[in-house]
């Protein structure tokens, strides 16, 4: 998986806005759970959102739901991650991951999926 951070290189003031890009390649994934994490300084990895059946199912961590979206573009080989009214607590690498197996689960356990991303680094701060 190749994570990309979204313009502004990772920087963004709080209230901002900011996409994540990860891109799949070697098999299709549109049918694969696919989801983000982050993992902020000094804390473990914790779960952030999944899509699943292709966006059809998704489901966000409590301190991101209304603030972030999840979504994949068409062919379901990318998967996007639209965080908005950005807060200094965001602040955290960012990995997407990818289930080797197809499946209609909303996973938000590390342990659950197969394949990760390099990690992006989003830090929000005035």
């Amino acid at each position: 998986l190749r994570s990309a951070g979204g313009a502004g290189g990772g920087l963004v003031q709080p209230g901002g806005s900011l996409r994540l890009t990860c891109a799949a390649s070697g098999r299709t994934w549109s049918t694969a759970p696919m989801g983000w994490f982050r993992q902020a300084p000094g804390k473990e990895r914790g779960f952030v959102a999944v899509d699943s059946l292709g966006g059809t199912r998704t489901y966000y961590a409590d301190p991101v739901n209304g603030r972030f979206t999840i979504s994949r573009d068409s062919a379901g080989n990318t998967v996007y991650l639209q965080m908005n009214s950005l807060k200094p607590e965001d602040t955290a690498v960012y990995y997407c991951a990818a289930r080797e197996y197809t499946g209609s689960g909303l996973y938000r356990r590390g342990g659950q999926y197969h394949y990760w991303g390099e990690g992006t680094l989003v830090t929000v701060s005035s």
